[in-house]
């Protein structure tokens, strides 16, 4: 190498060495921004799914609730005497004071 290509090559190693690190130093940045919002949409998605089992946690309780209360086995009887009501009358729709009308 001659001595003027390496009075060129010097004051070019010199400027590109700042630049260099004015580069570096912004990759860095961008990728503390990025580890940054990365981290705020797993906090903000774990905040939603805790929202969403702590919703579920109360109707899961709530159904156990109903199911564990001496109320619900009530309407369960009430529904089965439903059931046997209305198979038991089979002539719904006829007036019982009609047919005795008749009859008398």
């Amino acid at each position: 190498m001659d001595p003027g290509q390496l009075a060129l090559l010097i004051p070019i190693i010199g400027v590109s060495i700042p630049v260099i690190a004015i580069w570096a130093k912004h990759q860095q940045k961008m990728a503390e921004l990025k580890m940054d919002a990365t981290a705020d949409a797993t906090a903000e998605k774990a905040a939603q799914y805790a929202a969403q089992v702590q919703k579920l946690e109360d109707r899961v309780q709530v159904l156990e609730r109903i199911v564990t209360d001496r109320g619900y086995d009530i309407a369960t009887q009430i529904e089965a005497l439903r059931d046997t009501r209305s198979v038991e009358d089979s002539d719904a729709g006829v007036p019982l004071n009609i047919s005795n009308k008749e009859t008398a």
